[in-house]
């Protein structure tokens, strides 16, 4: 099973963009699902996760701008991001956790500059 994340793009700060991130075969016991982001010179961080009972959780930075999804029946987990600034530029991975198994996206890259 692999994670396949969609959505990569450049945008100007104050406009948005939508991640999406399938998985590519069936996962069993899902748990959580999340984003997760890496900035040149920083360390990967938490952007924002969705528990399977559809609970959330955001990082201070990005509350209020960004808004986590997901689809059970389809192993997809989105991520809506609005008012994006320049300072939300990194690679963004998605990760889903299951009962058994710990799977990772390959990164897909956000710009945000004018």
């Amino acid at each position: 099973v692999q994670l396949q994340a969609s959505g990569r793009g450049l945008v100007q700060p104050g406009g948005y963009l939508r991640l999406s991130c399938a998985a590519s075969g069936s996962i069993v016991g899902i748990n959580a699902m999340g984003w997760y982001r890496q900035a040149p010179g920083k360390q990967r961080e938490l952007v924002a996760a969705i528990g399977s009972g559809g609970s959330t959780n955001y990082a201070d930075s990005v509350k209020g701008r960004f808004t986590i999804s997901r689809d059970n029946a389809k192993n997809t987990v989105y991520l809506q991001m609005n008012n994006l600034k320049p300072e939300d530029t990194a690679v963004y991975y998605c990760r889903q956790i299951a009962t058994n198994s710990d799977y990772w996206g390959q990164g897909t890259q956000v710009t945000v500059s004018s």
